[in-house]
């Protein structure tokens, strides 16, 4: 059996990305672009204690997402400790709701939002009284 071990995020202006997901989630980046062979920025993606994968963000290659359009990639959801907290980070840092926050009974809230470079990513909140 396989599991993810590895994310990639398609970005158009690495900086602005590299702000949002800093900003928002406390990512921290390296260059790896001596290895890639294009801009590539590691991804620390939280406390490597606690489950989760690391990833990178990496320069787009081809068209970027269309609003409006179905969904054609991977989706990310980042766990998160409290849900509005964050979403107010997302905005705060140039991000758009793209699903807002829903209970999933008796489990978790959940939403999905657009970042700075147009992907869709989703964050997630466990809550046993979410209704």
């Amino acid at each position: 059996m396989s599991k993810v071990i590895h994310f990639e995020i398609h970005v158009d202006d690495m900086e602005r990305a590299k702000r949002f997901y800093g900003n928002v989630f406390g990512w921290i980046f390296q260059d790896w672009s001596d290895y890639a062979g294009l801009a590539y920025w590691g991804a620390e993606a939280g406390d490597p204690s606690e489950p989760g994968i690391n990833g990178a963000l990496m320069l787009r290659q081809g068209s970027g997402p269309v609003e409006g359009q179905p969904l054609s990639a991977f989706v990310c959801t980042m766990g998160v400790e409290d849900y509005d907290f964050t979403e107010q980070k997302i905005l705060e840092n140039g991000g758009k709701i793209a699903m807002p926050k829903a209970a999933l009974a008796g489990m978790a809230w959940q939403g999905y939002y657009h970042d700075t470079e147009g992907n869709i990513f989703g964050i997630h909140q466990p809550d046993v009284n979410a209704k």
